[in-house]
Protein backbone atom coordinates (compact mmCIF):
# COMPACT_ATOMS: atom_id res chain seq x y z
CA UNK A 1 0.00 0.00 0.00
CA UNK A 2 2.82 2.40 0.77
CA UNK A 3 4.26 1.84 -2.70
CA UNK A 4 0.87 2.36 -4.33
CA UNK A 5 0.41 5.66 -2.47
CA UNK A 6 3.87 7.02 -3.21
CA UNK A 7 3.90 10.45 -4.81
CA UNK A 8 5.54 9.18 -8.00
CA UNK A 9 2.97 6.41 -8.34
CA UNK A 10 0.07 8.78 -7.69
CA UNK A 11 1.29 11.30 -10.24
CA UNK A 12 1.90 8.60 -12.84
CA UNK A 13 -1.56 7.12 -12.40
CA UNK A 14 -3.43 10.42 -12.16
CA UNK A 15 -6.08 11.25 -14.71
CA UNK A 16 -4.96 13.14 -17.85
CA UNK A 17 -6.64 16.34 -16.68
CA UNK A 18 -4.92 16.25 -13.28
CA UNK A 19 -1.59 15.41 -14.92
CA UNK A 20 -2.08 18.35 -17.29
CA UNK A 21 -2.71 20.65 -14.33
CA UNK A 22 0.43 19.38 -12.61
CA UNK A 23 2.53 19.92 -15.74
CA UNK A 24 1.24 23.48 -16.12
CA UNK A 25 2.03 24.26 -12.49
CA UNK A 26 5.50 22.71 -12.66
CA UNK A 27 6.30 24.76 -15.77
CA UNK A 28 4.99 27.92 -14.07
CA UNK A 29 7.12 27.16 -11.01
CA UNK A 30 10.27 26.62 -13.07
CA UNK A 31 9.69 29.85 -15.00
CA UNK A 32 9.01 31.71 -11.76
CA UNK A 33 12.23 30.53 -10.15
CA UNK A 34 14.26 31.44 -13.24
CA UNK A 35 12.72 34.92 -13.20
CA UNK A 36 13.25 35.25 -9.46
CA UNK A 37 16.95 34.48 -9.79
CA UNK A 38 17.36 36.72 -12.84
CA UNK A 39 15.43 39.63 -11.31
CA UNK A 40 17.36 39.34 -8.06
CA UNK A 41 20.67 39.61 -9.91
CA UNK A 42 19.37 42.47 -12.07
CA UNK A 43 18.21 44.56 -9.11
CA UNK A 44 21.38 43.85 -7.17
CA UNK A 45 23.46 44.96 -10.15
CA UNK A 46 21.33 48.09 -10.66
CA UNK A 47 21.61 49.05 -6.99
CA UNK A 48 25.37 48.56 -6.96
CA UNK A 49 25.73 50.54 -10.21
CA UNK A 50 23.65 53.41 -8.80
CA UNK A 51 25.71 53.51 -5.61
CA UNK A 52 29.00 53.52 -7.53
CA UNK A 53 27.85 56.22 -9.94
CA UNK A 54 26.50 58.52 -7.23
CA UNK A 55 29.71 58.10 -5.27
CA UNK A 56 31.79 59.05 -8.32
CA UNK A 57 29.47 61.82 -9.44
CA UNK A 58 29.11 63.66 -6.14
CA UNK A 59 32.77 63.07 -5.36
CA UNK A 60 33.87 64.87 -8.52
CA UNK A 61 33.49 68.52 -9.46
CA UNK A 62 34.03 67.92 -13.17
CA UNK A 63 30.63 67.06 -14.69
CA UNK A 64 31.95 67.27 -18.23
CA UNK A 65 34.72 64.85 -17.34
CA UNK A 66 32.22 62.39 -15.88
CA UNK A 67 30.14 62.67 -19.04
CA UNK A 68 33.18 62.08 -21.25
CA UNK A 69 34.04 58.90 -19.37
CA UNK A 70 30.51 57.59 -19.81
CA UNK A 71 30.41 58.33 -23.53
CA UNK A 72 33.43 56.07 -24.02
CA UNK A 73 31.34 53.11 -22.85
CA UNK A 74 27.90 54.26 -23.91
CA UNK A 75 26.78 50.78 -24.91
CA UNK A 76 27.32 49.44 -21.38
CA UNK A 77 25.69 52.19 -19.33
CA UNK A 78 23.27 51.12 -16.65
CA UNK A 79 20.38 52.78 -14.84
CA UNK A 80 21.45 56.05 -13.28
CA UNK A 81 24.29 56.45 -15.75
CA UNK A 82 21.83 56.48 -18.67
CA UNK A 83 19.64 59.05 -16.93
CA UNK A 84 22.61 61.31 -16.34
CA UNK A 85 23.90 60.81 -19.88
CA UNK A 86 20.49 61.62 -21.39
CA UNK A 87 20.03 64.77 -19.31
CA UNK A 88 23.52 66.17 -19.76
CA UNK A 89 23.60 65.33 -23.47
CA UNK A 90 20.34 67.19 -24.07
CA UNK A 91 21.51 70.05 -21.86
CA UNK A 92 24.67 70.44 -23.92
CA UNK A 93 22.82 70.14 -27.24
CA UNK A 94 20.28 72.82 -26.37
CA UNK A 95 22.97 74.97 -24.79
CA UNK A 96 24.66 75.21 -28.17
CA UNK A 97 21.42 76.16 -29.94
CA UNK A 98 19.76 78.65 -27.62
CA UNK A 99 20.44 80.97 -24.73
CA UNK A 100 16.95 80.51 -23.27
CA UNK A 101 17.54 78.85 -19.91
CA UNK A 102 13.92 77.77 -19.60
CA UNK A 103 14.04 75.87 -22.90
CA UNK A 104 17.35 74.29 -21.95
CA UNK A 105 16.13 73.11 -18.56
CA UNK A 106 12.81 71.87 -19.92
CA UNK A 107 14.62 69.85 -22.56
CA UNK A 108 17.10 68.35 -20.13
CA UNK A 109 14.36 67.52 -17.65
CA UNK A 110 12.24 65.91 -20.35
CA UNK A 111 15.19 63.80 -21.53
CA UNK A 112 15.80 62.54 -18.00
CA UNK A 113 12.12 61.75 -17.48
CA UNK A 114 12.03 59.72 -20.70
CA UNK A 115 15.18 57.87 -19.69
CA UNK A 116 13.74 57.26 -16.22
CA UNK A 117 10.57 55.86 -17.76
CA UNK A 118 12.62 53.45 -19.87
CA UNK A 119 14.57 52.34 -16.83
CA UNK A 120 11.32 51.74 -14.98
CA UNK A 121 10.05 49.58 -17.83
CA UNK A 122 13.27 47.60 -17.77
CA UNK A 123 13.41 46.84 -14.05
CA UNK A 124 9.66 46.17 -13.81
CA UNK A 125 9.79 43.58 -16.61
CA UNK A 126 8.40 40.15 -15.61
CA UNK A 127 6.98 41.37 -12.30
CA UNK A 128 3.40 40.99 -13.64
CA UNK A 129 4.18 37.36 -14.49
CA UNK A 130 5.20 36.65 -10.90
CA UNK A 131 2.03 38.33 -9.68
CA UNK A 132 -0.04 36.24 -12.08
CA UNK A 133 1.59 32.98 -11.03
CA UNK A 134 1.14 33.87 -7.38
CA UNK A 135 -2.53 34.67 -7.78
CA UNK A 136 -3.78 31.93 -10.13
CA UNK A 137 -1.60 28.92 -9.30
CA UNK A 138 -3.65 27.94 -6.21
CA UNK A 139 -6.83 28.07 -8.27
CA UNK A 140 -5.32 25.96 -11.04
CA UNK A 141 -4.22 23.43 -8.43
CA UNK A 142 -7.67 23.56 -6.84
CA UNK A 143 -9.22 22.83 -10.22
CA UNK A 144 -7.07 19.71 -10.50
CA UNK A 145 -8.05 18.70 -6.98
CA UNK A 146 -11.76 19.15 -7.61
CA UNK A 147 -11.51 17.24 -10.87
CA UNK A 148 -9.62 14.36 -9.25
CA UNK A 149 -12.03 14.09 -6.30
CA UNK A 150 -14.99 14.27 -8.67
CA UNK A 151 -13.58 11.35 -10.67
CA UNK A 152 -12.98 9.37 -7.50
CA UNK A 153 -16.54 9.73 -6.29
CA UNK A 154 -17.89 9.08 -9.78
CA UNK A 155 -15.99 5.78 -9.84
CA UNK A 156 -17.61 4.82 -6.54
CA UNK A 157 -20.98 4.79 -8.27
CA UNK A 158 -19.90 1.76 -10.25
CA UNK A 159 -19.25 -0.44 -7.21
CA UNK A 160 -21.66 -1.82 -4.66
CA UNK A 161 -19.42 -1.49 -1.62
CA UNK A 162 -17.03 1.45 -1.31
CA UNK A 163 -13.96 1.33 0.89
CA UNK A 164 -11.35 3.90 1.91
CA UNK A 165 -8.70 2.00 -0.05
CA UNK A 166 -10.67 2.54 -3.24
CA UNK A 167 -11.11 6.30 -2.87
CA UNK A 168 -7.85 7.21 -1.10
CA UNK A 169 -5.56 7.09 -4.16
CA UNK A 170 -7.85 9.34 -6.20
CA UNK A 171 -8.16 11.89 -3.41
CA UNK A 172 -4.41 11.77 -2.72
CA UNK A 173 -3.47 12.39 -6.34
CA UNK A 174 -5.97 15.22 -6.48
CA UNK A 175 -4.50 16.89 -3.40
CA UNK A 176 -1.05 16.74 -4.95
CA UNK A 177 -2.27 19.24 -7.57
CA UNK A 178 -3.18 21.69 -4.81
CA UNK A 179 0.21 21.16 -3.16
CA UNK A 180 2.03 21.87 -6.43
CA UNK A 181 -0.13 24.95 -6.93
CA UNK A 182 0.89 26.29 -3.53
CA UNK A 183 4.52 25.39 -4.20
CA UNK A 184 4.39 27.53 -7.35
CA UNK A 185 2.38 30.38 -5.82
CA UNK A 186 4.11 31.03 -2.50
CA UNK A 187 7.64 31.81 -3.83
CA UNK A 188 6.12 33.93 -6.62
CA UNK A 189 4.10 36.03 -4.15
CA UNK A 190 7.03 36.48 -1.77
CA UNK A 191 9.36 37.42 -4.62
CA UNK A 192 6.84 39.81 -6.16
CA UNK A 193 6.34 41.69 -2.89
CA UNK A 194 10.06 41.92 -2.28
CA UNK A 195 10.91 42.97 -5.81
CA UNK A 196 8.11 45.55 -5.87
CA UNK A 197 9.59 47.17 -2.78
CA UNK A 198 13.12 47.08 -4.20
CA UNK A 199 11.95 48.51 -7.53
CA UNK A 200 10.08 51.37 -5.81
CA UNK A 201 13.16 52.23 -3.77
CA UNK A 202 15.39 52.14 -6.82
CA UNK A 203 13.04 54.30 -8.88
CA UNK A 204 12.79 56.80 -6.00
CA UNK A 205 16.56 56.92 -5.98
CA UNK A 206 16.59 57.59 -9.71
CA UNK A 207 13.96 60.32 -9.34
CA UNK A 208 15.82 61.97 -6.48
CA UNK A 209 19.03 62.02 -8.49
CA UNK A 210 17.19 63.48 -11.49
CA UNK A 211 15.87 66.32 -9.34
CA UNK A 212 19.25 66.95 -7.75
CA UNK A 213 21.00 66.84 -11.11
CA UNK A 214 18.43 69.23 -12.57
CA UNK A 215 19.35 71.66 -9.79
CA UNK A 216 23.02 71.30 -10.72
CA UNK A 217 22.21 72.00 -14.37
CA UNK A 218 20.16 75.01 -13.31
CA UNK A 219 23.22 76.42 -11.57
CA UNK A 220 25.25 75.77 -14.72
CA UNK A 221 22.70 77.69 -16.77
CA UNK A 222 22.91 80.60 -14.34
CA UNK A 223 26.71 80.59 -14.55
CA UNK A 224 26.51 80.60 -18.31
CA UNK A 225 24.21 83.63 -18.26
CA UNK A 226 26.88 85.36 -16.21
CA UNK A 227 29.59 84.47 -18.73
CA UNK A 228 31.07 81.47 -16.88
CA UNK A 229 31.35 78.58 -19.37
CA UNK A 230 32.90 76.06 -16.95
CA UNK A 231 31.12 72.86 -15.97
CA UNK A 232 31.51 72.42 -12.25
CA UNK A 233 29.21 71.10 -9.57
Amino acid sequence: MNADLSIVHLIRDASPVVQGVMIILVIASIMSWSLIIGKSLQLRRAKRSAEDFEHDFWGSSDIAGTYSKLTMRRGTLDGLERIFEAGFSEFGRLRRKTSNDEIIMDGAGRAMRISLSREADTIETHLPFLATVGSISPYIGLFGTVWGIMNSFTALGNVQQATLAMVAPGIAEALIATAIGLFAAIPAVVAYNRFSTDVDRLLNRYENFSEEFATVLQRQAIRRSKGDESFED
